[in-house]
């Protein structure tokens, strides 16, 4: 009966998209008509109107309780009318962490099956804290001067000036399966080398235990030697007799110069040429157009590749913020500032604008707006995995010359002085630290490290195993069961992981649920019996995923 109320809703809902739908078509008509971009955003609010209509009957027909409520997050449509809903919870009105799920629906309402990424029934005896809020932000922040942070390379680098923001929230910790009252506390800092830290720590509401450390600053590349997109075209935004790096057709995203300071937003690029940079660290627009390029070459790749409209596929655009810092050896995505922030490198002589730079840092973005994968264990290196994969896929959509495209990660940006990349996909552990082969001991690994499992397996699946040479570049990728496989190409690849990543990932997917996601997805895309699925589950075997 539950089942049965939760598709009414949906056909409700469905009646009221469809009228949506019919006004922006009639909106197009009139001297007025919002733009491509308006009218996916107003699409994609509607879809969440839809969800979010759902909630209430949903929470009841998957048996929550009656202070359990559903908040809808995403939502993805297939051509068959098929929905995949991605929800939040709160439990009397708290944020449950690890209560997100995806509800799967058939085009007529009925509920396929849910995804959840923890399954634990939610019954608190109690509402009420033994730790007050601001003994709790306290514990957090001393928590925190105790530790050390990571960087890209994972050299440890301590945190200073370091801070409590706001105040510290009450909610419901679950991720563990075992549902216990908790404060969710901010605490901001500085590394040494220069990068902003902002961790979210949860601390138990009855001890002041940490339960969970989750940096938000991601990052990645490293330093570098020169400029490296060449000459290319970039869209700009006339404004009176100047010409900007801000890309209107994209969403508004723009380029600035941070002037090596690390607040604010920095100053828009802007000339009266509308010819920016001449390939040379000396001239400051270079380094822009390295950024200004990678922002809209991973706009046009996640938009042509998979239909997503910019990261949170919503339309809007990010800012790059280039000369950041001084000396500042790292480049960072944040999605408090939904900015993309480049340093200049050892002597502010190396800026650290490579494409698969700036792929995989808004690819983090695209993780936090959909599968929000934590950033620690298993699914850390998941997330760093997909902005890897995602990276290189962007690397491959742009096929520079100046950059030609590969499997290894920031190779031109030579972090080791050696002139070695600093991730290779085929083989992961020729870094010296990252894992080719899934253990029980991955998840222990830094992020940076355990994303070698899905980097391999991705390799796997796109191009198969053994020696070969691809766009001029030499490979040799071994299996953890000595089979050999063929590739299905990068292409197909990257829309299993996508959908699987959209759709069926959660906050708390590991490598186990990885498989089975990327499984279902290639169900989905080419057929439960297809060469494709088969090709999933024989490259996951082949990196002892089983």
């Amino acid at each position: 009966m539950k089942r049965k109320l939760a598709a009414v809703a949906v056909l409700s809902a469905t009646a009221m998209l469809t009228g949506v739908v019919q006004v922006a078509t009639t909106a197009q008509a009139a001297p007025a008509a919002p733009s491509l971009q308006a009218q996916a955003a107003q699409q994609r609010e509607a879809v969440l109107a839809v969800a979010n209509g759902q909630s209430a009957p949903l929470a009841g027909a998957l048996g929550l309780g009656g202070q359990e409520k559903l908040v809808a997050k995403d939502a993805v449509v297939d051509k068959d009318g098929t929905r995949h809903l991605r929800f939040e919870r709160t439990y009397a009105g708290l944020p449950v962490i690890g209560g997100d799920l995806v509800v799967h629906q058939k085009a007529d309402g009925a509920v396929k099956s849910v995804d959840k990424a923890v399954s634990a029934q939610i019954a608190l005896p109690s509402l009420t804290p033994k730790i007050p809020a601001d003994k709790a932000a306290a514990q957090a922040s001393g928590a925190v001067k105790a530790t050390v942070g990571q960087t890209i390379d994972s050299d440890e680098s301590p945190l200073v000036d370091v801070h409590q923001t706001g105040q510290a929230q009450l909610v419901v910790w679950a991720t563990d399966g075992k549902p216990r009252l908790a404060y969710r506390t901010t605490v901001e800092g500085t590394r040494a080398d220069g990068t902003p830290s902002a961790q979210i720590l949860v601390t138990d509401a009855a001890n002041g235990q940490v339960l969970s450390t989750h940096e938000k600053i991601e990052t990645a590349a490293g330093t570098g030697t020169g400029i490296f997109v060449g000459q290319v075209p970039l869209n700009t935004n006339q404004n009176g007799s100047q010409f900007e790096l801000k890309d209107t057709g994209r969403g508004g995203q723009s380029t600035t110069d941070m002037s090596n300071g690390e607040s604010g937003s920095g100053s828009l690029f802007a000339n009266t040429s509308n010819s920016f940079g001449d390939g040379t660290n000396n001239n400051r627009e270079s380094a822009a157009v390295d950024a200004q390029f990678g922002a809209a070459t991973t706009w046009d790749f996640y938009k042509n590749t998979f239909g997503r409209n910019g990261i949170r596929n919503d339309g809007v655009g990010a800012l790059s913020r280039v000369h950041y810092g001084s000396n500042y050896v790292n480049a960072f995505w944040s999605d408090d500032c939904f900015c993309m922030s480049y340093g200049d490198g050892n002597n502010n002589s190396a800026p650290l604008t490579e494409i698969d730079v700036a792929g995989h840092e808004m690819s983090h973005g695209v993780t936090a707006a959909t599968a929000a994968l934590n950033y620690s264990g298993e699914s850390g290196g998941l997330n760093e995995a997909t902005s890897d994969i995602m990276g290189t896929m962007v690397e491959w959509y742009a096929n520079l010359p100046s950059n030609p495209p590969n499997y290894w990660i920031g190779e031109l940006i030579n972090l080791r002085g050696d002139g070695s990349p600093l991730r290779y996909m085929d083989q992961p552990s020729k870094d010296g630290s990252s894992a080719d082969y899934w253990d029980p001991n991955v998840g222990n690994l830094d992020v940076h490290y355990s994303s070698g499992v899905a980097n391999h397996f991705f390799y796997l699946l796109s191009e198969g195993s053994g020696a070969k040479s691809i766009n001029g570049f030499d490979y040799n990728s071994p299996t953890a069961d000595g089979s050999s496989l063929a590739g299905i190409g990068r292409d197909k690849a990257a829309q299993i992981w996508y959908r699987a990543l959209t759709v069926y990932f959660t906050s708390t997917t590991d490598y186990a649920g990885a498989r089975a996601a990327t499984l279902s997805a290639a169900s989905d895309l080419y057929g439960a019996n297809s060469a494709e699925y088969n090709a999933v589950a024989a490259s996951w075997t082949a990196v002892n995923v089983n």
